[in-house]
């Protein structure tokens, strides 16, 4: 049972909650008031020791550490690099987990991967070579600790079992950090996950993180917040199990989470032979929380998260009870949702069972030393046949994979015909195990948004990926690809003590921290460029919109697509050129065509009849305007962009060709907007998006000075083809006063050098 309170709750003593102040006072034996409990939190007490200042409802912070992987990390330092950083001011991991086959694009991968291995060396980085460890597990074993704060350019960036309060951002966030400044927001709200029970045998962390997405993400209930572990249900799991469900929180679209901490977080600490990094962590005797998610784990079930979300989840159960209507209606939902090739789940169901074609265990989430001992325990003397069904299994570090190794487990899944990969985070985005057209997939990933099996819908190719706990796909392998829940097996789960041995980290990993060598020379490969010049913003902007989408959610992989496009993220202009690919092939023609009109007026040139018929259905308007200084720009409108990865591409390849603006009903993360903000971009908001049409221009008269004195609702003119202009309301959302300069300079880069 997963239950949402409609309103806040005080938790008493760690285990009780109530809902009335006054029950919570006399429980606790003192008065309390709800702006002293909301102090209470895990959350508040972390972030008040990272907070800069003394004002706590605006928080001006700085994190303990930073991490990249080796799709984000060139711009990052690219960027710091211009804006004037000369020495890493806190540990930066930069791992190579990503890009790390370097099979496409020629050496551009393997570049990218040295030039970080410069960069460690002359700003005093920590530089994690290829296949040694996925980012997020890494930074577990050597970074995260009781009470941190970690950054980190991957969405997923959560180490809340462990006490430390991640956040995955954007890259221009990190650039902050680089350069001195502090990570800016309103202190989010706390929302309590009160755990209770225990989870039966055969269910595993996916099915509880699933069924915790499924129920919060679509309501919004705890976007931007900190969701906060707590309740007695806490201390019967063991740590990695709890990582596993943390790490998916980024899914719920919460801003950061964090657990209480106790005894088994203490050992995992002492086995990483890092004690030191441990505390208690707990909530004060009476703290408030703005909502409570009650999650009892006794009733959690194996779940499927359908094609094309994670929050498409659903007990196995349930789905092996109906399955030919609920696979044709999910496989109807993804072919409204992807232009190109259709989805074909209808002939994954024969018999009245679903037939699966592929197995994934992998990355930070299912990749982990508990999950690939379960893995072994269901597969140890089975096979998974010589069938279309494959499995493979990625562990998540050299560490890991070498105790797996010593305690046989990783002999055991050999065995049984799975095959062993190295550590990797490729099937979580697209790059690795991409599955054959029309197959269907069942992974222990993150994600399974659009095209993140590394299908091509528009060259006619198409394939189905479903979110599933490891336990269950190995399950499904023991019944050669059957869909089968872990419950309907006797399974004797063996749970092996882990040694973790540092050694392998010891001979390999660079760690420069503290020992900068300014002299030592970045080596750049030939995709390597520099970000290229932007405009500061006018006073009034003209923007003309190159792409209009109506669905519900726009993920940033739909604003640029991962897989084989992430090996160009070292170079601006190559990038762009993938810009929504996947979702309106003709964007990138329509964008450059606007670009060139404002290449033209900054020349000095005429831009053409087009725009001059924009300005004369102005005049006629009595719309005061100042062509020769008003910038063009495109826009894209979406109703929600922005879900899911973090990576600040997704903003900055619109506006290397010559975005200006995002028009929107709401921002999906705050990531997303963070990015557009960093790249200069303003962040508008519409409550009448209707006015807009695809090919229409936006005249925005006095943006600069609404944005540079606070004003965040404005008024806008949308010009039609046919001359007519109407006016409607535009805002901005709030904006601190650092991102109303940056957007007014043009982009971060801009700003620090003026600043």
């Amino acid at each position: 049972m997963i239950k949402l309170y409609e309103g806040g709750v005080y938790l008493v003593n760690g285990t009780e909650l109530m809902t009335d102040a006054a029950e919570a006072a006399a429980a606790a034996g003192r008065p309390v008031t709800r702006e002293q409990a909301s102090e209470g939190t895990i959350a508040y007490g972390i972030l008040k020791s990272h907070n800069t200042t003394e004002d706590m409802e605006h928080l001006q912070m700085r994190y303990d550490s930073l991490t990249s992987h080796d799709i984000t990390y060139v711009g990052i330092i690219q960027t710091a690099r211009s804006s004037g950083m000369k020495e890493f001011p806190m540990p930066y991991v930069l791992t190579n987990c990503h890009n790390s086959l370097c099979a496409v694009g020629g050496t551009i991968n393997e570049d990218d991967h040295k030039f970080a291995l410069s960069a460690a060396h002359k700003y005093g980085g920590i530089y994690v070579p290829t296949n040694m460890a996925v980012i997020h597990s890494v930074n577990r074993e050597l970074m995260a600790g009781c009470g941190r704060m970690i950054l980190g350019s991957d969405s997923h960036t959560r180490y809340g079992a462990l006490g430390t309060l991640a956040v995955g951002e954007g890259g221009g966030e990190l650039a902050k950090q680089l350069v001195g400044r502090t990570y800016d927001m309103a202190r989010p709200g706390v929302v309590a996950i009160y755990l209770t029970g225990s989870p039966r045998p055969g269910v595993g962390p996916h099915d509880v993180a699933l069924s915790l997405v499924g129920a919060t993400y679509a309501n919004g209930y705890v976007k931007n917040k900190v969701m906060e572990f707590v309740g007695p249900g806490v201390a019967g799991l063991p740590i990695e199990y709890r990582n596993g469900i943390d790490v998916m929180t980024t899914e719920t679209t919460c801003w950061s989470s964090v657990w209480v901490t106790d005894e088994k977080t203490e050992a995992y600490f002492a086995v990483h032979g890092r004690p030191e990094a441990y505390q208690k962590l707990e909530p004060a005797p009476v703290a408030y929380y703005d909502g409570c998610v009650y999650v009892d784990l006794s009733s959690i079930e194996p779940t499927i998260a359908l094609p094309m979300h994670p929050s498409y989840a659903m007990p196995i159960r349930e789905l092996l009870e109906n399955p030919a209507d609920i696979m044709h209606e999910y496989q109807e939902r993804a072919n409204r949702q992807i232009k190109g090739a259709a989805m074909d789940l209808d002939s994954k169901v024969r018999g009245g069972q679903i037939y699966v074609d592929q197995g994934i265990v992998a990355g930070c989430s299912g990749g982990t030393f508990d999950n690939i001992v379960a893995v072994a325990d269901i597969l140890r003397g089975h096979s998974c046949g010589s069938g279309t069904f494959t499995m493979s299994v990625y562990p998540g570090s050299m560490p890991a994979y070498r105790e797996l190794m010593k305690n046989g487990a990783l002999y055991d899944i050999a065995g049984s015909g799975a095959i062993i990969r190295e550590c990797f985070c490729g099937p979580c985005f697209g790059a690795g195990d991409t599955p054959a057209n029309g197959e269907f997939s069942i992974r222990h990933t993150t994600r399974n948004f659009p095209n993140r099996e590394g299908s091509k819908p528009g060259e006619g190719q198409m394939a189905a990926v479903a979110l599933m706990d490891a336990r269950s796909i190995a399950a499904t392998a023991v019944n050669g690809g059957r869909l089968t829940p872990a419950t309907d097996l006797d399974v004797e789960y063996s749970t092996p003590v882990y040694h973790f041995d540092s050694g392998v980290y010891e001979k390999r990993i660079y760690n420069g921290w503290g020992k900068a060598e300014p002299e030592y020379e970045l080596k750049m490969g030939p995709n390597i460029k520099d970000w290229p010049e932007q405009p500061a913003l006018s006073e009034d902007l003209l923007l003309k919109v190159a792409s209009y989408i109506t669905d519900p959610v726009t993920t940033t992989d739909e604003l640029i697509p991962s897989g084989e496009t992430s090996s160009f993220r070292s170079n601006p202009l190559r990038l762009a050129e993938f810009t929504l690919s996947r979702k309106d092939p003709d964007y990138v023609g329509r964008a450059k065509e606007i670009h060139r009109l404002e290449a033209a007026r900054e020349a000095g040139t005429d831009p053409g009849a087009e725009v001059a018929a924009v300005y004369a259905a102005l005049d006629r308007a009595g719309v005061a305007n100042d062509p020769a200084a008003t910038v063009i720009g495109s826009t894209i409108y979406a109703n929600k962009p922005g879900d899911g990865s973090a990576r600040e591409q997704a903003a900055s390849c619109q506006r290397v060709l010559g975005a200006a603006a995002n028009i929107a009903r709401e921002y999906a993360t705050k990531r997303y907007r963070s990015n557009c903000i960093n790249w200069g971009m303003a962040p508008l908001l519409t409550e009448t998006p209707e006015v807009l049409a695809l090919g229409d221009f936006v005249f925005v008269p006095g943006i600069r000075s609404h944005i540079l004195n606070g004003v965040n609702d404005f008024d806008a003119y949308v010009i039609k083809a046919d001359g007519s202009v109407s006016k409607f309301a535009v805002s901005t959302g709030d904006l601190t006063e650092d991102e109303r300069q940056i957007i007014a300079d043009g982009c971060l880069i801009n700003y620090y050098r003026g600043h």
